[in-house]
C-alpha cells in the first residue's frame, strides 16, 4: 500500500476526488507514491479560501512575510539531499542536478524574504502647488500558479516566493506528471503555518484544475510556464476576463560557434546546453550554428564528448544523462528522429532507445548534421536530448540564422573576439544572451525571460518579479 498525499486547501489537508501514481522514469517498477487529484469543486474552494485570506495577508507586516519565506528557505537548504533524491526519482535528472535544484529553490525563498523587506515606493512633488504625490506597490490579490514538470521545485519556488513576499495569496497547481516534489514543498510551507488560505495546493489535471484557475473571477493574476499552445490558451482565457498574466513558453535556442572559438569551451558549452538534464529545459541548446573553419573539428569533438557520457539510472553516481521523463516524451523524441531523417538531415549519432538494468525511458542523445533552418527539427521545440547542427558561412549569416525563429528565450555565442561577442549580445533577438557559456544555466537574482513566442508579460525572478506580483498605485494628497 502506498501513502496517500492530499491537497492543501484553506489551511487543511483534503482528500482528492481521485488519485494517481507517481512512477520513477529510471525504474518503472518504482512507485514513488499515490497523489490526490482535485476536482473543479475543490479548485473552486481553494480559490475562495485564497480570496478570503488575501486581504489580511496583503496588510501583513513585511516582518511576517520575511519570517515565513526565510524559514521555508532554511528548511529547503537543510533537506536538499533528501528532497533532491525525491526529485531525481520523480523527474529523472541526475542526482547532483536534483540536489542543486532544491538548493536553488531554498536560495530563491531566502532572496524573496529579503525582497519582502525592500518593497519600495516614491514620494514626488506635484506640478500643482500644495499637492503631494506618492507612488506605491500593492499586491494583486490572488495569484494562480501553474508550473511544468521539468523543474518541479525551482519553478514553483520562483513563482510562489515572490507572490507571498509581495502580499498575495496563492493557488498552486503543479504539473500532473510530477506531484511528489510539489507536495513536499507544500508540506514545508504548511508546516510554517501561514494564515489559512494564504497558500493552497491543488494537484490534478490541467483540463480540470488548470481550467478552474483560468476561468475563476477570484483569480487576479496567472503565472504560467509550459508549452506555447497552452500558453496561448492561458492568455486568451485571461484576456477574456481582464486578469493579469505572465507566460514562459519555451524556445529553440541557438548556440553560435565561430571560427576563432576555443574548441574545448565550444564543445563543453554545446554538450551541457544540449544534453545535460536530458535536454528537457526551455533554455536547452537545440540549434548549433557553426562557421566553416571550425565546423568539422567541432562536430567530431562533440560526438566524442557525447560518446563518453553515461546514460542510465539518474540515482547512480556515474550517470551523466538520466532518462526521458515519461513514455509520451520518449515517443515524441523518437518521432523527431524520424522527422529529421525524412527531411534529409543526417543523423550522425544516437537517437535510439537504450536498454539498461532497470526498465526506464532511456534514450541515446542524438546529433543531426546537414540541417537547414527551415526544417522542422530546426524550428519546433523538441524538448529532448536532440541537437541540430547548421553550417553558416560567416558571423553575419550565423546571427541571421540564430534570429530566424518564432522563439527568443536565450541565445549563445562562443568566440574569442570582443567585437563579435559585443555585436551578438547587441543584435540577438533573445531575452538572455550567453557569451562562452551554455545557453542553459541562469542565476536566480536577475531577470529571467525571453522575447517573441517564448515569453509574455513582466520578467520572472530577481527584483523584476515585482512588476508582475504587484500593481502600482499613484496617490494624490492635499494636506
Amino acid at each position: 500500500m502506498t501513502e496517500s498525499h492530499q491537497n492543501y486547501i484553506g489551511g487543511e489537508w483534503v482528500s482528492g476526488a481521485s488519485t494517481s501514481l507517481d512512477v520513477n522514469p529510471s525504474d518503472l517498477s518504482d512507485v514513488i507514491g499515490e497523489y490526490d487529484r482535485a476536482d473543479a469543486d475543490q479548485a473552486t474552494r481553494a480559490i475562495a479560501a485564497a480570496k478570503e485570506a488575501s486581504v489580511a495577508w496583503g496588510h501583513s507586516t513585511i516582518q511576517d512575510r520575511f519570517d515565513l519565506l526565510d524559514g521555508i528557505g532554511t528548511a529547503l537548504l537543510s533537506r536538499s539531499e533528501e528532497l533532491g533524491t525525491l526529485l531525481t526519482r520523480e523527474e529523472g535528472k541526475v542526482l547532483r542536478d536534483g540536489v542543486g535544484e532544491v538548493l536553488r529553490a531554498g536560495r530563491i525563498f531566502k532572496f524573496f524574504a529579503g525582497e519582502a523587506l525592500r518593497v519600495s515606493g516614491e514620494k514626488l512633488s506635484s506640478v500643482r502647488p500644495g499637492v503631494e504625490v506618492e507612488v506605491s506597490r500593492e499586491p494583486l490579490g490572488v495569484v494562480g500558479i501553474i508550473t511544468p514538470w521539468n523543474f518541479p521545485i525551482a519553478i514553483p519556488a520562483w513563482k510562489i516566493a515572490p507572490a507571498l513576499a509581495y502580499g498575495n495569496a496563492v493557488v498552486f497547481k503543479p504539473a500532473d506528471l510530477v506531484p511528489a516534489t510539489a507536495w513536499a514543498l507544500a508540506r514545508i510551507i504548511a508546516d510554517f503555518n501561514p494564515p489559512p488560505g494564504v497558500f493552497n495546493l491543488v494537484m490534478g489535471r490541467g483540463s480540470v484544475v488548470g481550467e478552474s484557475i483560468l476561468k475563476s473571477p477570484g483569480i487576479n493574476g496567472i503565472s504560467f510556464t509550459g508549452s506555447l499552445e497552452t500558453g496561448r490558451h492561458v492568455a486568451m482565457s485571461a484576456v477574456e476576463r481582464m486578469a493579469k498574466f505572465q507566460l514562459e513558453m519555451g524556445g529553440k535556442n541557438p548556440l553560435v560557434i565561430l571560427d576563432d572559438a576555443d574548441l574545448d569551451i565550444a564543445v563543453e558549452c554545446a554538450y551541457q546546453g544540449s544534453f545535460e538534464q536530458t535536454g528537457q529545459r526551455c533554455t536547452a541548446t537545440s540549434r548549433i550554428i557553426a562557421t566553416p573553419g571550425i565546423h568539422d573539428h567541432f562536430v567530431e569533438a562533440l560526438v566524442e564528448r557525447v560518446k563518453g557520457a553515461t546514460v542510465g539510472d539518474a540515482l547512480q553516481p556515474d550517470t551523466d544523462i538520466g532518462p526521458v521523463v515519461d513514455e509520451s516524451q520518449f515517443e515524441q523524441d523518437l518521432r523527431y528522429i524520424e522527422i529529421g531523417q525524412g527531411e534529409g538531415a543526417n543523423l550522425l549519432y544516437g537517437g535510439r532507445p537504450l536498454v539498461r538494468i532497470t526498465r526506464g525511458h532511456y534514450f541515446e542523445p542524438a546529433i543531426f548534421t546537414d540541417v537547414h533552418n527551415d526544417m522542422r527539427v530546426a524550428r519546433e521545440e523538441i524538448f529532448g536530448p536532440i541537437v541540430t547542427i547548421i553550417r553558416a558561412a560567416s558571423f553575419e549569416e550565423s546571427l541571421t540564422v540564430a534570429n530566424d525563429t518564432q522563439f527568443g528565450l536565450v541565445a549563445g555565442v562562443v568566440t574569442t573576439s570582443l567585437k563579435y561577442a559585443s555585436a551578438f549580445r547587441r543584435e540577438s533577438q533573445a531575452g538572455m544572451v550567453m557569451v562562452n557559456l551554455p545557453t542553459a544555466g541562469v542565476d536566480y537574482h536577475v531577470p529571467f525571460g525571453g522575447r517573441k513566442a517564448s515569453s509574455h508579460g513582466p520578467r520572472e525572478q530577481g527584483s523584476y518579479a515585482a512588476e508582475f506580483y504587484t500593481t502600482v498605485k499613484t496617490g494624490y494628497t492635499r494636506p
